[in-house]
């Protein structure tokens, strides 16, 4: 079993262990109040299961039992999980969300082998200490993007995905669907977009500058039906997911399945195929009315799958010699008034910003969207550093912090030589417990709009799953104590005592099946020699 004191993120406040405490067994019955149901499936479904557990409905006051409730009395996502010994365990929550984040904890208590698939050892009574452990989030917005545009993750992997976010508290799953290397969503009025925009013939290995080639076609996308299982399996476990469908940029595959989209009076659009490479593409869409009611299109079945308040836009990384050299272009910008090419980016993103808030959603965007002026309703994603989340919180924008020099996770973990395909500046485990979301300056007006932060998984050197779990473990369990604890300045925390109660948490991750980085560096199977990546020395930038 497993004390307070070990559990990751750090609660809020722990009132004990002691010695006495709850045993759980066959006779162990669960009581759920109304508005709890998602948890109490839950429960059954996967704790039940991995400890041989039951859990009979039963009445509320049973004597040892589990029991679930709404108390209103406590905030959003906010538990009070008691553990009584003689009266059993009990866990209120301020919402069903918060009931749930409760029932992550105790599952925490119970030791690793609650987060195994099935008992290892039947007919075992698991004991929780004798305590009672008050909590709730820091910030509403606690995300992960995972980038399944550049190497598509197939459906299993992402809901694999969701619970290891919901064993973290995470409640946000950033969907990167979209890019100049593969569209991963089915649009049924838009057959190609998926049956030309979703395979490349080749791909890059490594870093652009590599040499090496992998030769296999690489692809696949999700059905609508998939959509709808992905997001009733987070909604199930109180995550939202959020669609990134880029526009104007990170746009060839869309241009390669329908080549009218790109700038057919600049280029020869139906040369191009899905890019099979890295880097900034210079074959961004075409700023035309047909373009947009295309994208309007795409959008309209895209808010029929996904519930989540915002949809991400991209926005960033849009080179604009394409629109320098379009007759087509420039005479829009003349036609509108606009100022240059930064105006007429603008104005593509401020069209579907006016779009969807017509629809009851709300734009999100990199920060490159605040160039050229922002709809008063749109949010944004802060990634080249605090300045975007800066200027957008100053302005009244809503902002979720992810600055690249922090929570990018392809980032290496490492200076070794032995880490695999280095990209960027090293960011280890104690640099990402040392993030600070909140940029100080803000004043409290501004910091209320930091929604919250969020770690981003970019998976151009990530070719298959165990790559993935590599560069996100350990990591994201830092960044989920960042996200969700109350936790001092950055140079006051207590990283040591972190690093102690990650010597539990590796435990729970191996019993998850997580590869994840080993503290002493990578296991043989995680190299990949002679595989070119792209290393930044020194300490990078915080602008």
């Amino acid at each position: 079993m497993t004390s307070g004191n070990e559990i990751i993120p750090a609660p809020r406040a722990v009132e004990g262990p002691t010695r006495c405490g709850v045993l759980l067994d066959d006779s162990t019955v669960l009581w759920a109040a109304p508005g709890t149901g998602s948890t109490e499936r839950w429960l059954r479904a996967t704790l039940g299961a991995a400890l041989g557990l039951p859990l009979r409905p039963g009445p509320k006051e049973a004597r040892g039992g589990v029991r679930l409730l709404v108390d209103d009395t406590l905030g959003p996502e906010s538990y009070r999980l008691s553990v009584i010994a003689d009266r059993g365990v009990e866990i209120r929550g301020g919402d069903p969300a918060g009931v749930f984040w409760g029932a992550q904890t105790l599952r925490q208590l119970l030791g690793p082998e609650a987060f195994r698939r099935a008992p290892v050892r039947p007919g075992t009574r698991y004991g929780v200490p004798h305590q009672i452990i008050e909590d709730g989030p820091r910030f509403h917005w606690r995300g992960l993007l995972l980038d399944v545009a550049r190497h598509f993750m197939p459906k299993e992997g992402v809901l694999r995905h969701l619970d290891l976010m919901a064993a973290h508290k995470l409640n946000v799953l950033h969907l990167h669907l979209t890019d100049d290397q593969g569209w991963r969503v089915e649009i049924e009025r838009h057959p190609r977009l998926t049956e030309v925009g979703s395979w490349r013939s080749r791909t890059k290995l490594g870093h652009r500058a590599s040499p090496l080639w992998d030769e296999r076609p690489h692809g696949g996308f999700y059905t609508q039906d998939d959509i709808r299982e992905i997001v009733a399996y987070a909604a199930g476990r109180h995550i939202t997911v959020v669609p990134e469908i880029d526009v104007p940029g990170h746009s060839q595959a869309a241009i390669a399945a329908y080549p009218e989209l790109g700038n057919t009076d600049v280029v020869d659009t139906r040369s191009l195929s899905v890019w099979d490479t890295w880097g900034i593409n210079p074959n961004v869409l075409a700023p035309t009315d047909d373009t947009l009611r295309f994208y309007e299109g795409v959008f309209e079945e895209v808010l029929a799958l996904f519930s989540s308040e915002f949809i991400h836009v991209g926005g960033d990384e849009c080179p604009k010699e394409q629109w320098r050299d379009s007759p087509t272009a420039q005479a829009r910008i003349g036609e509108l008034g606009l100022a240059g090419e930064d105006g007429l980016q603008a104005w593509f993103i401020g069209h579907f910003d006016t779009w969807l808030a017509a629809r009851g959603r709300r734009l999100i965007g990199w920060d490159e969207i605040l160039e050229g002026g922002l709809a008063d309703g749109a949010a944004v994603s802060s990634w080249r550093g605090y300045a975007g989340g800066i200027a957008a919180a100053r302005a009244g924008h809503d902002v979720v912090m992810c600055p690249e020099q922090y929570v990018y996770l392809d980032h290496r973990q490492d200076g070794g030589a032995e880490e695999p395909v280095p990209i960027g500046y090293v960011r280890t485990l104690e640099d990402v417990y040392r993030f600070e979301p909140v940029p100080p300056g803000l004043a409290p007006e501004e910091a209320a709009h930091v929604l919250g932060t969020q770690a981003n998984v970019w998976t151009e050197a990530m070719e298959d799953p165990a790559r993935v779990d590599y560069q996100v473990f350990p990591r994201l369990a830092a960044f989920a104590e960042v996200a969700w604890s109350r936790l001092p300045a950055p140079e006051r925390r207590d990283f040591a005592g972190f690093e102690r109660r990650m010597v539990a948490h590796y435990e729970r991750l191996d019993a998850l099946g997580v590869g994840y980085r080993p503290p002493g560096g990578p296991k043989p199977w995680q190299k990949r020699p002679g595989v070119l990546g792209r290393p930044i020395e020194g300490t990078p930038p915080v602008r």
